[in-house]
């Protein structure tokens, strides 16, 4: 897909962060956008911005982990713009959290939404990539989608999960011929709010880890929208996003499981440090 004028594009978790500037940069190429958030005010912030860009945009309520309303979604974005072209299925969620003293709860929420927000807007949406004779399908998956890390267990598991469904899919769509690209984004550490938004862990220990993401994260939502419309452009099976995300990506390559245990030697300095061994 190497032009976006006119072109239908369909984009989740649209009110902050990636998906955000993802519909400002594909506005700005001409795209007719269909944003959807939960978050009301964020998602009127970005249609308003759009807006006055002089995009062609329709705003969205929409929770990505209920399945019969991202199914009629599908349909109703299909109906009002009469085709859909691009999909990026990005919203999502963060927990820190050990798998001892993460709750069920919280695993089903952030599975709910990371992994069966992608499923549900890939199933609901795939029909209608097809038939426009030139789709293509994004799907947000994660550094966190090469290597475990410590208090990450279910965020790594839908990112995993997220990027083997996602390459699966791909093989099936080559396989089949049908006209849909399916791409699978890795970034490395964006400065979004999805750090201070996560669950797990008490109010200092939140905060100082949300702090502490947003020393080292390299990347600005921009910037990483702008990579991943290069990687549409070119129809890029896997988009990294970052310069670290490109050290993570080898990290596994180099040392196979072996990166495994100065991770858990990191992690256990810093419970000591919170007074938790």
């Amino acid at each position: 897909m190497k032009e976006f004028t006119d072109k239908v594009a369909v984009i989740t978790g649209a009110g902050s962060g990636i998906g955000r500037a993802l519909a400002l940069g594909l506005g700005l190429r001409g795209a007719r956008l269909a944003l959807s958030d939960v978050d009301a005010e964020g998602l009127e912030s970005t249609v308003e911005a759009a807006k006055a860009q002089g995009a062609d945009v329709r705003g969205y309520s929409l929770d990505v982990s209920d399945r019969a309303a991202v199914l009629a979604h599908a349909d109703e974005v299909a109906s009002a713009f009469g085709r859909v072209n691009v999909v990026v299925n990005n919203a999502g969620v963060a927990l820190g959290a050990t798998v001892e003293d993460m709750t069920f709860e919280d695993y089903d929420w952030l599975m709910g939404i990371n992994l069966g927000g992608v499923v549900n807007g890939t199933k609901a949406f795939l029909p209608h990539l097809i038939g426009s004779g030139d789709g293509h399908l994004v799907n947000i998956s994660s550094v966190f989608g090469f290597v475990g890390v410590p208090t990450q267990s279910a965020y790594n598991a839908a990112k995993f999960a997220v990027r083997g469904f996602t390459e699966a899919l791909r093989e099936e769509m080559l396989a089949a011929r049908h006209p849909v690209a399916v791409s699978c984004v890795h970034p490395g550490g964006i400065k979004t709010n999805i750090a201070r938004h996560a669950r797990g862990g008490g109010d200092g220990d939140q905060e100082a880890a949300a702090a502490g993401f947003e020393k080292i994260a390299l990347t600005t939502p921009k910037k990483a929208a702008e990579t991943i419309i290069r990687g549409v452009e070119r129809r890029s099976a896997r988009i990294l996003i970052g310069p670290d995300a490109y050290v993570i990506d080898a990290i596994p390559r180099v040392l196979g499981s072996a990166y495994q245990r100065p991770l858990a030697t990191m992690a256990r300095l810093g419970f000591k440090r919170m007074g938790k061994n």
